[in-house]
C-alpha cells in the first residue's frame, strides 16, 4: 500500500534553502508597509503606456530604455488618472529573461524609482525597458542610471 501524503513529511523543495538560490538579492527591503508603490504612481493601462512610446521622449541606456513623457497638467491629470506625482510603468520582454529574472527586474526598478521618486518633477510619466545586462548588476548601478535618467528629466 502506498503511503499517506501529509504536509509535515517529506523533503522540502530544494529553493527553501538559501545555498539553493542563485545569489542573494542586494534590492533593499521598503522600511515599512505605508511606503510602498501605490497603484496611483504606476502606469497601468495599455493606452496610456502607448501615449508615453509615441509621444514620450526616447532615452536609451545601457541597463534599459527610457520613454518619458511630460503630463499637461497637474490638475487636469489629477482628476482622470488620480496621479499626484511621477508615474512608472515597466515592460519586461520575454527575450530578456525567464518569468522569474522579468519579476525580479520588476521588482528592482520599481524599489530604485520609489526611493528617488522625491527627486523626479511630479509632472513626468515613464516607462522603463529593462534590457538583458540589467539582470547581474548590483542595484546601486540601476540606482545610478536611474538617477542619471532623472537629471536629464528634470532638466527639461
Amino acid at each position: 500500500m502506498a503511503a499517506r501524503c501529509s504536509r509535515g513529511g517529506g523533503p522540502r523543495a530544494a529553493t527553501n534553502y538559501r545555498s539553493a538560490t542563485k545569489e542573494l538579492s542586494d534590492t533593499p527591503k521598503p522600511a515599512s508597509p505605508g511606503r510602498g508603490f501605490p497603484p496611483s504612481s504606476r502606469i497601468l493601462r495599455r493606452a496610456e503606456f502607448k501615449l508615453v512610446y509615441e509621444k514620450g521622449l526616447r532615452v536609451p541606456g545601457s541597463l534599459f530604455a527610457a520613454f518619458c513623457l511630460a503630463r499637461d497638467s497637474p490638475q487636469e491629470l489629477r482628476t482622470k488618472t488620480r496621479a499626484t506625482g511621477p508615474r512608472l510603468g515597466i515592460t519586461v520582454p520575454r527575450t530578456v529573461a525567464g518569468a522569474v529574472g522579468r519579476n525580479r527586474l520588476k521588482r528592482r526598478f520599481r524599489e530604485a524609482f520609489r526611493l528617488h521618486r522625491a527627486e523626479l518633477d511630479p509632472k513626468w510619466d515613464i516607462v522603463l525597458n529593462p534590457r538583458r545586462p540589467a539582470l547581474d548588476v548590483q542595484f546601486r548601478d540601476i540606482e545610478q542610471a536611474l538617477e542619471k535618467l532623472i537629471r536629464k528629466c528634470n532638466s527639461r
